[in-house]
């Protein structure tokens, strides 16, 4: 898989339970997360990254685009896992904690390095940096023009208000704009944008209105931390068939004024411009991404 894989979710995986590792690939998350990371204890590490390793390499789950996070920038495990992450070639690599758009072109290069000893075709491994303060924010856009192995970028809303001294909330209104900042730098790198968790697993509808939200702030997808919160989120990021059917009504709209040489295209009384088209455009490709018939 790569750059055209669905986003809809990404899913932590453990690296220190052999249990929730295995498990992780049976729901329907889009992006399964091999995580060396938070949930893996200090005594753990190098274990984990073994098991990462050998169960991507020999166990690769089909249909997921599969990411490893590996530990910090700065720790003293960053090494060890780029290595070994590298090697056993996830589609991407996932880095927490990025703040500065020199700590991605280090990475880059460290991985083109691993790359070439490894016979690895130079670039194959892409990246994700996830943004967990407020310097993360205020540097998004040069952090996701940093590298051409950039994919996608990834809120993470309780680092972000913890660097703030602020509250974090179920409204949300508290990281409204480092959403909007991500959501913007984003779209000027051309790469996937990814909200922050929601973090109270059982409050389902909690979780519908705040996926609702980033989806109409424009957001491509969401990390989950349970596999309960999957559908809810992939339902969310798919288009529906009523947005389907009037994607198509505008985009034959939009052919026939060609057709006819009309200055201007009306649809149901209404003006079609350009922005109409290309969300129409937009829709029908988020559809056949997600296999809808059409």
């Amino acid at each position: 898989m790569g750059k055209d894989a669905l986003k809809r979710t990404s899913l932590y995986a453990s690296g220190a339970s052999p249990v929730n590792l295995l498990q992780a690939r049976f729901y329907n998350e889009d992006c399964l997360v091999y995580d060396l990371e938070d949930s893996v204890p200090l005594a753990e590490k190098d274990a984990a990254r073994h098991l990462v390793y050998n169960l991507i390499k020999y166990q690769r789950p089909a249909g997921k685009y599969v990411i490893v996070r590996v530990n910090g920038i700065y720790s003293e495990y960053i090494d060890e896992d780029l290595e070994a992450a590298v090697r056993c070639r996830p589609d991407a690599i996932r880095i927490p904690k990025v703040e500065y758009a020199k700590e991605v072109k280090r990475i880059d290069e460290r991985i083109s390095e691993i790359e070439e000893a490894a016979g690895i075709e130079h670039g194959s491994i892409e990246l994700w940096c996830n943004i967990e303060s407020y310097l993360g924010v205020l540097n998004a856009q040069e952090i996701a023009t940093a590298s051409e192995r950039v994919v996608a970028l990834a809120l993470g809303a309780e680092d972000f208000t913890a660097s703030m001294r602020s509250t974090r909330t179920k409204a949300g209104a508290e990281i409204f704009y480092a959403r909007n900042a991500v959501l913007m730098a984003c779209r000027f790198a051309g790469v996937e944008a990814v909200d922050a968790v929601f973090s109270d697993i059982n409050d389902v509808e909690g979780l519908k209105n705040d996926v609702a939200l980033t989806k109409n702030l424009g957001f491509d997808g969401k990390t989950v931390v349970h596999p309960r919160q999957i559908d809810v989120v992939n339902a969310a990021f798919t288009p529906s068939a009523k947005e389907i059917r009037y994607a198509k009504r505008v985009l034959e709209a939009v052919e026939e004024g060609k057709r006819e040489h009309k200055g201007a295209v009306t649809l149901d009384g209404g003006m079609i411009d350009k922005p109409m088209e290309l969300r129409a455009r937009t829709t029908l490709a988020q559809a056949k991404a997600a296999g809808i018939e059409m």
